[in-house]
């Protein structure tokens, strides 16, 4: 897949999941789930769950979580793979 294949999917792509005030905690298992059955999971980081910390620490922390890789952060969401 060529890069442009991939940033066309990304942006097609809805958010499945959100983190709120639970934090990255509350969605790991969930995003795992996804993972296992999709091959790319947009996460959507809502303003209660940010605080103090940017979307892309709260990316990075998630994807440690979950064996994953962050392949795009914009704005309050990101894209995840395994």
């Amino acid at each position: 897949m060529t890069d442009t294949d991939q940033q066309r999917r990304i942006h097609d792509l809805e958010a499945t999941l959100r983190v709120g005030k639970g934090g990255v905690d509350s969605v790991a298992d969930e995003l795992a789930s996804q993972l296992e059955t999709s091959d790319l999971v947009k996460v959507k980081f809502l303003r209660s769950a940010r605080g103090g910390t940017t979307s892309e620490q709260l990316a990075e922390e998630l994807a440690e979580r979950t064996n994953a890789e962050v392949v795009q952060t914009r704005g309050h969401t990101a894209v995840f793979q395994r």
